[in-house]
């Protein structure tokens, strides 16, 4: 079955795709991966799970969807005039997303899971491809603007950046310190080497 079929990407998907993307990221915050079912999905979206099969053929790739195309984690790329300024805008999200319920409950989750489903690693993978396009013009117009080299790894750059918050708050379980972001975009922009 195609990706199109599928209905992951953001313009694909029956009509009511959004009550459907809700019911299931709702359902993984209360209950887990483990208890999000299609018909719970049905039941809580009002859609008849038959058409949820349609397009979705299994919890994880419509769960996949959900993570891509819910208004709950819908993403705007920041502009703020500075390489450091976005990636602090872009770090403040992650930290967001993890702190803030129920994005936290949704992000810890689908961690979890990944690790157990092949399947649903798969869409977790593509949620982050989508993300990282998302968030290619901030390092396109830093390249421009003479901030950083144009062969530079924005992969990495990012995977530093919130890695950097998802120890911090789901595996330390730390708390968050007012100036954590702009220490963490500094460090990675910077490096910790003492310079002379």
């Amino acid at each position: 079955m195609s990706e199109e079929r599928q209905g992951t990407r953001r313009s694909d998907g029956p009509r009511k795709a959004q009550e459907i993307f809700d019911a299931t990221l709702d359902l993984l915050a209360e209950k887990g991966y483990e208890g999000l079912t299609i018909e719970g999905v049905a039941q809580r979206s009002g859609v008849n799970k038959t058409t949820i099969y349609r397009w979705w053929p299994s919890k994880g790739a419509l769960l996949g969807a959900a993570l891509i195309g819910a208004r709950q984690l819908d993403f705007t790329p920041p502009d703020t005039g500075s390489l450091a300024g976005d990636l602090e805008a872009l770090l403040h999200t992650v930290v967001t997303l993890l702190t803030t319920r129920p994005a936290s409950d949704i992000a810890v989750s689908v961690l979890g899971a990944a690790t157990q489903s092949p399947e649903l690693a798969v869409h977790v993978r593509d949620f982050f491809a989508d993300r990282i396009a998302l968030e290619q013009p901030v390092f396109d117009r830093a390249v421009a603007r003479g901030e950083l080299p144009a062969d530079t790894d924005t992969t990495l750059l990012m995977d530093l950046l919130a890695g950097a918050a998802w120890v911090r708050v789901v595996l330390r379980q730390l708390p968050i310190e007012g100036d954590f972001v702009a220490r963490t975009v500094g460090t990675v922009l910077d490096g910790a080497r003492l310079r002379t």
